[in-house]
C-alpha cells in the first residue's frame, strides 16, 4: 500500500506562506483538510500542492482589491510616521 504524505503545521505554512497560526485557525474553520496525529495535525501534500496551483494564477476582485486598499491605507494612517522615519535610515 503506498503511503500518503503529509506536511507539519510548520511546513504547510511555509509553503502557503501563511504563518502558523494561520493555518491552525484554517483547520479549526475547516478551510485545510488535516489529520489529527496525536496533538499535532498532518496536512496531506497533495491538498497544499493544490492549494498554492489555485492561488497562483487566481485574479483578485474587486472587492478584494477594496479590501486590500483599505488595509493599506489604515496601515499607513496608524503607523506613517514610524514608516517615513525607517525609509529615511
Amino acid at each position: 500500500m503506498a503511503s500518503k504524505e503529509y506536511l507539519s503545521t510548520a511546513q504547510a505554512a511555509k509553503a502557503l506562506r501563511i504563518s502558523r497560526i494561520a493555518v491552525y485557525k484554517k483547520i479549526k474553520r475547516g478551510e485545510i483538510e488535516a489529520v489529527r496525529i496525536g496533538r499535532n495535525f498532518a496536512i496531506p501534500v497533495e491538498y497544499v500542492k493544490s492549494r498554492i496551483k489555485s492561488v497562483k494564477g487566481k485574479m483578485l476582485t474587486e472587492e478584494e482589491k477594496k479590501k486590500i486598499e483599505a488595509a493599506v491605507d489604515q496601515a499607513i494612517k496608524d503607523y506613517g510616521e514610524v514608516l517615513r522615519k525607517l525609509g529615511n535610515e
